[in-house]
């Protein structure tokens, strides 16, 4: 797995993960097999406040408080033969880390430009946006804002780029 910087905005580096897209069905052995596609995720955290500007007056998500977010990344592709895996979880951790620390860990969330109204929705949808050029195989962003509550966005209506 090879890693390039690429810029974009904010303060922290962007770290991109790049892998061989016509990985071969031959192992070193030579052996042809059929190619076994994966999925990884990658769990993170972070603690942010925020309030909903749209909801109806006197509900309670329009006062200010916190949660504990938790972000699934969910990420497939094939089994490279050569390595025995699609990608390793430390490239997912480099691409993923800083954008979840520098940007929404111990903020105010509707203070970040694309989070002015930060629902779980928006949460995920913002972080597919942030991640989706860096994070080959990205199928997935679960945000958790309680233990029982979560949202599941699997990327733009059929199939259609947000890029």
């Amino acid at each position: 797995m090879a890693e390039a910087d690429v810029p974009h905005t904010g303060d922290t580096a962007a770290t991109v993960i790049q892998r061989d897209p016509s990985p071969t069905t031959a192992p070193l052995d030579g052996v042809a097999r059929q190619v076994q596609v994966v999925q990884l995720v990658k769990e993170f955290t972070f603690e942010a406040a925020h309030r909903l500007p749209y909801v109806p007056p006197g509900h309670k998500c329009g006062r200010l408080h916190g949660h504990s977010f938790k972000v699934e990344v969910r990420v497939e592709g094939p089994i490279n033969p050569a390595t025995g895996w699609f990608v390793d979880y430390g490239d997912i951790k480099d691409v993923v880390k800083p954008i979840v620390d520098g940007k929404l860990d111990h903020n105010y969330l509707n203070e970040i430009q694309g989070l002015e109204n930060p629902t779980s929705e928006n949460i995920a949808v913002w972080l597919w946006d942030q991640l989706g050029r860096s994070l080959p195989g990205l199928v997935e962003i679960v945000v958790f804002e309680t233990c029982s509550a979560r949202c599941v966005y699997r990327g733009p209506a059929h199939g259609q780029s947000r890029f």
